[in-house]
């Protein structure tokens, strides 16, 4: 396990480490990270405020290094933060990005049918009043 400090977030090299992490401290925020991730490598100034300016501790952990960790956790997609409050997990884990569903099979859909389509009767310009 990395040197821990109260400016920085911790960095957690295997299992062990997190749960030691996790069992030492009361209050815990851990993300979970890959290298080369725009949205993690920006949450990362924004976690080290939270270090410095709360009781909460903060720490980063890579799922690639220990496997496991990403069955335990359920991780799909990075960022993801877990809150840990009493040695147990508080609640659903925060995701990054979440894709809103759009309709059936992914095609967005309008008032008047599918995009692009009026029920069969042509173009979506069509009778318009555009100029020929």
């Amino acid at each position: 396990m990395t040197e821990t400090t109260d400016e920085h977030p911790v960095h957690l090299d295997t299992g062990s480490d997190f749960d030691a992490f996790v069992a030492d401290n009361d209050r815990a925020l851990v993300e979970f990270y890959t290298e080369g991730c725009s949205m993690c490598a920006a949450m990362e100034p924004v976690l080290g405020n939270v270090a410095r300016a709360s009781d909460v501790a903060v720490a980063l952990v890579n799922p690639r290094d220990d496997p496991p960790l990403v069955e335990r956790f359920a991780v799909r997609s990075v960022p993801l933060l877990v809150c840990f409050e009493g040695g147990g997990r508080t609640g659903p884990p925060a995701r990054g990005r979440v894709r809103r569903r759009r309709g059936r099979a992914g095609v967005r859909r309008r008032r008047g049918g599918v995009t692009g389509r009026r029920g069969g009767r042509g173009s979506v310009f069509e009778g318009r009043g555009r100029p020929a």
